[in-house]
């Protein structure tokens, strides 16, 4: 009975200060910004007035926000559509071919993602220079033409934030799966080769189903962590610029509170978290299948 109580103490002991640390810095921190989304109030005032919806209506009428939505989206959609077909190619390739120096492969496309966003943003803004930038650079020799594309300009702004955000998360997703391929079994693979199965049909027929489990937690995740990332790099890169042509939904609420509109920054935030609810509970859905085992 003493040893019971004992572990129990111990339980309290280690589970209390956790749930109040999350409390204290999660659920209250939530609950107060959908409070302060029905209010208009200036950041630093004390006095706030109860708008209701207003801020809301207001919010989705705003051609700025609608905007900064749209060039979220996109960088959903793309960054992770590029992020995972390279990741499970690069995957696939060093993980069944047999190529030289597979560990080293591995550390050089995984070193982006230990580097900081900033730097990453410095090693972009230089590529993407239009005088000396290495992609300018690359399309003149192609062409045999001097080519002096504007990498940053409103038309290729979000196209650039796009490619640096790609290179940034392939390694780490690489990694990742490439630790789930190890684990198949060569029988399966040397089966479906007697068959008459070629790579791809493995690849498909067998990889894909067996690490579907693992495909689809990171998919979740990345997704989600994709609208705090897209904030950084745009934040690093371009600041929102040039003419709000790379603002973000996060950048667009940061703008807001700097602004004074505290209210209504926090109706931007409300939206943002029932966006990202949503849209993990979509992606949970439309991934959901029966896992598979060997």
């Amino acid at each position: 009975m003493k040893k019971q109580k004992s572990l129990a103490r111990f339980i309290t002991f280690c589970i209390v200060p956790a749930t109040l640390l999350f409390f204290i810095f999660m659920v209250y921190p939530t609950i107060a910004v959908f409070r302060m989304a029905f209010f208009e109030r200036g950041a630093y005032s004390p006095t706030e007035t109860f708008v209701g919806v207003e801020n809301f209506k207001v919010l989705l009428s705003d051609p700025r926000f609608i905007r900064s939505a749209q060039n979220t989206i996109f960088l959903i959609v793309f960054v992770t559509i590029f992020t995972f077909v390279f990741a499970l190619f690069f995957a696939g390739v060093l993980t069944k071919e047999k190529i030289f120096g597979t560990n080293f492969f591995r550390i050089i496309f995984y070193i982006p993602n230990i580097l900081s966003v900033v730097v990453i943003s410095g090693v972009f803004s230089a590529i993407y220079d239009n005088k000396n930038g290495l992609f300018n650079s690359l399309l003149s020799v192609l062409s045999s033409r001097q080519v002096s594309v504007l990498w940053k300009s409103e038309e290729n702004v979000v196209l650039s934030i796009t490619i640096a955000m790609v290179w940034q998360a392939i390694g780490y997703y690489m990694v990742m799966y490439m630790a789930s391929m190890s684990s198949i079994p060569v029988s399966l693979y040397e089966s479906a080769g007697l068959d008459g199965a070629n790579r791809a049909v493995q690849f498909f027929k067998i990889t894909i189903p067996l690490i579907w489990t693992n495909i689809r937690t990171t998919l979740t995740f990345f997704i989600i962590s994709t609208i705090n990332m897209a904030f950084l790099f745009v934040k690093a890169m371009t600041a929102g610029g040039p003419n709000g042509a790379s603002e973000v939904v996060l950048s667009f609420m940061y703008s807001q509170k700097d602004a004074g509109l505290y209210g209504y920054s926090m109706a931007a935030g409300v939206v943002i978290f029932l966006f990202s609810f949503a849209l993990s509970a979509l992606v949970n859905r439309i991934t959901k299948r029966d896992a598979l085992q060997f």
